[in-house]
């Protein structure tokens, strides 16, 4: 232990800011790697639970982001068109979430309700913790019961069987709700279109549409559905026809794409966004090395004469690679702790912040993917204690120790 002590406060640490500065940009170099792992890791799940509907035949609906919109025309009549002519000549999957209500629950949590067809339902098989599937209750009845499926977070107040009564909702009144399934935890959706991007059930209840609710529910889930809708079973010239029809009654211009077209989508600015994160870490990491051998190198020949005595009473180039490693290992324990409690305290925040679409439940704080970019976090840092310390030992073994025995 004392020679480690020595070691580190006579070399790595023998001026302070040299070694503030190594530090930070360790974590630099942790973080940006942390930051990019994670959205890699968010982005593959984004594919896998994207691939239902890349394939052929399906089109999503999209609004024009350079077309004006004018909402005044946008009316319930509009909208009532265009389903009615989505249920004449199409086969459609239906969803759309984000409505807020006030439920009573243990959290204390806003809910968001989501609505959703069979089509949907059915190509999404939402998996379940409790209860069981809806697969044969979407030809319901208004005025009764409506089975739901419910998020984890709401478990603890509504089990399976219990009734949840909503005063608000897209039938402009209140709606009895029962409890059939709950969902698996941190279950989610991702963004067609930004992959990365989730939304969290945990608080959340979906409710399973058919044509006769959709007919006369107000316009906002009427025009909220379209935004997202997905056709099954049908061509582009089919696709674009809906679109026309669409401009038509509401004035607005909506595209159509594949999922495939989607990604391609994404995937122009993501990899781009990827390429600068890794040239970064790249950059940070050539920095370190070269920082850390330079300033070992520099200390050793400072220390010359200490470290040629401890040579001489014992000391083996084996037992200061054992230092080394050590000194590598602690800063990179500590980097992998701050990293860990600054994610975890951001998902804290989003139960401080009663935000309901991200609050997530984890091991400390950290959910799934969180771990694995910590791991590939350490696996990096064991890479760059490698490269530095054997380096460094190179380097040292070549400095004359006889310069030190007459000094």
């Amino acid at each position: 232990m004392k020679i480690f002590r020595f070691f580190i406060s006579k070399i790595f640490l023998r001026k302070a800011i040299l070694g503030v500065a190594m530090i930070l940009l360790l974590f630099m170099a942790n973080y940006t790697t942390f930051t990019a792992a994670r959205s890699v890791l968010s982005t593959l799940q984004g594919y896998q639970e994207t691939k239902y509907i890349n394939q052929e035949g399906v089109y999503i609906a999209n609004l024009d982001p350079h077309s004006p919109i004018d909402m005044d025309k946008v009316d319930r009549s509009g909208t009532q068109a265009v389903y009615d002519y989505l249920s004449s000549n199409f086969n459609y999957a239906f969803y759309t979430d984000g409505f807020m209500v006030s439920v009573p629950n243990a959290d204390d949590m806003e809910i968001s309700l989501g609505y959703m067809n069979e089509a949907y339902y059915t190509l999404n098989q939402f998996e379940l913790l409790q209860g069981t599937d809806l697969d044969l209750d979407f030809d319901y009845q208004i005025g009764g019961e409506i089975p739901v499926l419910i998020g984890k977070g709401l478990s603890k107040t509504y089990p399976v069987g219990a009734t949840i009564t909503v005063e608000e909702s897209a039938l402009g009144r209140p709606l009895t709700l029962r409890v059939q399934g709950v969902l698996k935890s941190n279950a989610n959706h991702s963004n067609f279109y930004a992959l990365s991007s989730k939304t969290y059930y945990n608080f959340s209840i979906l409710v399973p549409v058919n044509e006769e609710f959709i007919n006369h529910a107000n316009i906002d889930l009427q025009w909220n559905g379209l935004m997202d809708i997905t056709i099954l079973e049908t061509t582009r010239e089919e696709a674009a026809e809906l679109g026309t029809v669409i401009e038509d009654n509401l004035g607005a211009k909506f595209n159509f794409f594949s999922q495939q077209e989607n990604y391609d989508y994404f995937n122009e600015y993501y990899v781009h966004s990827l390429k600068v994160m890794a040239a970064i870490t790249l950059v940070l990491l050539a920095i370190i090395t070269c920082f850390s051998i330079w300033n070992g190198l520099v200390s050793v020949r400072l220390m010359l004469k200490d470290f040629t005595i401890n040579l001489l009473i014992g000391l083996s180039y084996s037992k200061l690679r054992k230092v080394f490693y050590g000194y590598f290992g602690i800063l990179s324990f500590i980097n992998l702790m701050v990293i860990s409690v600054f994610t975890a305290s951001n998902r804290y925040g989003c139960w401080i912040r009663k935000d309901t679409t991200f609050v997530t439940y984890g091991l400390f704080g950290l959910i799934g993917m969180d771990w694995l970019a910590l791991l590939v976090v350490v696996l990096l840092d064991a890479v760059i204690g490698i490269v530095i310390v054997e380096s460094m030992l190179r380097k040292i073994k070549k400095v004359p120790i006889s310069l030190g025995v007459l000094q």
